[in-house]
């Protein structure tokens, strides 16, 4: 089949990449001519596992390429998938939906009878709906269908090629008829395709996000009772999750959530459901909200605690820089969050990540980053584990007490072993995890 991938970000270039590698004629559109021009030869935007293997592959097979004109992409085939952007607005953190409707519409002006737009972009409920109608008026026989994305970064390729389920929101048979032949492979191979209305199809994904919001929150929200009692928050989470109807996945009691979805999607589920006379059903996630942003502040606080109450012209090592391991994305990092809260404070900061460094220089020019953990580590005063890239796990605390001016580390992540990094002479704290110290 043709298809045409509309914007090439994150969650572009992924699917555009691998619809390609499953045999699909594929065209990518972005505004932006330097990144089209990076992705015709094969680079992707972003760091991603398996995602340039790919890239390359389908672009030297010429099922890939990449184009500036959504016009020409609405002449190439007749399936059209939206993945553009929806920011969270300043103001109100609703939804940014300017991009979405910019691309439809621009489809929409080179659309011929029969093509189907499918947006994968994260919208507020109702959107879809409001897009269809503007979509069937400006070009009858077109149809307008919805596709949510599940992907996780770092396991995005696995994700987008051997889903948990594909998910649909359609207005006819024929829309359906038409995603299960682009999806044809993973149907077979016996994914779950699960067909729906547009505004269930939206739900999907905004409630997703919610319940793991919530799970990440709660066991850090018990993290502090934790530290209050005397209790351990990794025995505790260990221990429920062994509970079949809980499950121990996003139980991992840290430094919080961040990146380009869950924060910005729990705000803006809140603000469509105050829109729709229903904020009081999701008033929790304001409170998830707050908890988030609070580990952050209790990892600071740590960290100056193990200064003896200042980060004044004290070195500071942090340990990552992307919001999670096994990505270079760092949009509301947690770690890069904490970095410039000590920097701010007074600390002089260095900060390593296996990926993340050149973003995160570009958005932090105020902070130092180094290449290599020793390198950040050296002369250190403390060393904060903000991000649990398995490297780190790998440290050898007997070494790196040999660099650092005193050995004291905060392990934000509870993914070091205290055990080892005590018996090299190092004060560890973790959250959640009072008897450490």
């Amino acid at each position: 089949m043709r298809l045409t991938v509309i914007g090439t970000g994150y969650v572009g270039t992924v699917h555009a990449a691998c619809m390609a590698d499953m045999g699909h004629e594929v065209l990518g559109v972005d505004i932006d001519a330097e990144r089209v021009s990076a992705l015709s030869r094969g680079s992707p935007p972003c760091y991603e596992p398996g995602l340039s293997e790919i890239l390359v592959r389908t672009v030297d097979s010429g099922r890939l390429r990449f184009t500036t004109s959504i016009k020409e992409a609405a002449r190439f085939g007749d399936t059209h998938f939206v993945c553009v952007g929806t920011p969270q607005l300043p103001a109100s953190g609703a939804a940014d939906l300017r991009f979405v409707e910019e691309a439809v519409a621009g489809l929409a002006a080179g659309l011929s009878e029969g093509g189907l737009v499918v947006g994968k972009s994260t919208v507020p409920v109702g959107t879809a709906a409001r897009l269809a109608e503007g979509l069937c008026a400006a070009v009858p026989g077109a149809d307008l269908a919805w596709n949510p994305e599940f992907l996780r970064e770092g396991c995005a390729v696995e994700d987008t090629l051997r889903p948990e389920r594909l998910v649909v929101g359609v207005r006819s048979s024929a829309a359906e008829a038409r995603l299960r032949a682009v999806y044809a492979p993973m149907v077979s191979a016996g994914v779950p395709f699960i067909s729906t209305d547009l505004a269930t199809a939206e739900l999907v994904k905004m409630a997703s996000n919610s319940f793991l919001a919530s799970k990440i929150s709660f066991i850090n929200a018990m993290s502090e009772i934790c530290e209050a009692t005397g209790a351990d928050v990794l025995t505790l989470a260990e221990a429920i999750g062994r509970d079949s109807r809980i499950g121990p996945h996003f139980l991992a009691p840290g430094l919080g959530f961040g990146g380009s979805c869950l924060p910005k999607d729990i705000r803006a589920f809140t603000a469509r459901a105050e829109e729709l006379g229903r904020g009081e059903s999701v008033a929790f996630l304001r409170q998830i909200d707050e908890i988030n942003t609070r580990q952050r502040l209790r990892a600071v606080a740590c960290a100056e605690r193990l200064l003896g109450g200042s980060f004044t012209d004290r070195n500071v090592a942090v340990l990552g820089a992307a919001f999670k391991p096994f990505s270079d994305d760092i949009r509301d990092s947690p770690a890069l969050a904490v970095a410039d809260a000590a920097q701010r404070r007074g600390a002089q900061v260095r900060v390593h990540d296996p990926e993340a460094v050149d973003n995160a220089r570009a958005a932090f020019p105020a902070l130092q980053f180094a290449l290599d953990v020793t390198k950040a580590c050296e002369h250190a005063d403390v060393v904060l584990h903000l991000t649990e890239w398995p490297q780190y796990r790998e440290i050898d605390p007997a070494a790196l007490a040999t660099v650092v001016r005193a050995p004291n580390i905060l392990d934000a992540r509870n993914t070091l072993d205290p055990t080892t990094w005590q018996a090299a002479g190092w004060t560890l704290r973790a959250l959640g995890r009072p008897r450490l110290g």
